[in-house]
């Protein structure tokens, strides 16, 4: 699983990665590598940019998000664009797709074989899937320190993650129990500089909706300080602060019906 499917008679290299994070999905794109005509659906087209950029290559995008307001943006952007509201667990089509891109949306999603069951069925035996979201172990370090001070607190955790995180192994194995050869998997650790420690309480704020439910805002900043104290040793390293954010990466082919 360490090569992509050669479509193209170019690779990325380590200048394509580093542009590419300046450019979140531009590499996944090249690695996707869009066909003229092809049929190919974005599964969470988010603000519609990368369904454009398949588009611009001569393809022929269908986007879809479970966000109205994200959808609403992406077609005043994008007009010209087959952009719906719609929910990955859900979705299905009277026509199948060549190929299924996804970039920075899965993760969302914790019933993942429900969407691996709509990718399948999406896709034209022999169609591709090209699928990048984060992985295992991703802001880890803040999520064990907010699971820590809560219980310490008296609050309650289960129930509060909202992301999937999956390993390489586990994804891989929900791929192939669907019907799908896994032609390429990769963990990505690519840490997040923050410009300081309020950073870090931001990132918090800006999550409050999930972990600090029913916790009243003036309660909230007693619990910031602890959760930064103790995800410190893990996120300050030599005078910066840097979030401990993951990817998975995976290239799959649907085999059998």
């Amino acid at each position: 699983m360490n090569e992509p499917p050669n479509r193209s008679t170019s690779k990325p290299n380590s200048h394509d990665h580093r542009h590419a994070t300046s450019r979140p999905g531009v590499e996944l794109l090249t690695w996707l590598h869009p066909l003229p005509g092809e049929r190919i659906l974005d599964l969470g087209c988010g603000n519609g940019d990368l369904t454009a950029a398949i588009a611009a290559a001569g393809a022929i995008p269908t986007g879809i998000d479970a966000s109205e307001e994200m959808i609403h943006r992406a077609k005043q952007r994008y007009p010209e664009l087959d952009l719906q509201v719609g929910d990955a667990r859900h979705y299905r089509s009277d026509r199948y797709y060549d190929a299924v891109f996804s970039h920075a949306a899965l993760h969302w999603i914790q019933d993942a074989p429900a969407v691996t069951e709509t990718i399948r069925l999406a896709l034209r035996k022999g169609g591709r899937l090209a699928v990048e979201f984060a992985g295992k172990g991703n802001v880890a370090a803040l999520t064990r320190a907010i699971e820590q001070v809560l219980k310490t607190h008296g609050y309650p955790w289960e129930g509060l993650n909202p992301w999937y995180h999956p390993s390489i192994g586990e994804y891989a194995s929900l791929l192939e129990r669907s019907g799908f050869r896994v032609t390429f998997a990769r963990h990505l650790d690519l840490p997040t500089p923050l410009k300081g420690e309020e950073v870090v309480r931001k990132w918090l704020d800006s999550f409050a909706d999930y972990f600090f439910t029913g916790i009243p805002s003036s309660e909230r900043a007693p619990l910031y300080d602890a959760i930064v104290s103790l995800a410190k040793p893990a996120l300050y390293k030599e005078g910066q602060w840097m979030l401990d954010t993951s990817r998975l990466r995976v290239m799959a082919i649907k085999e059998r019906e």
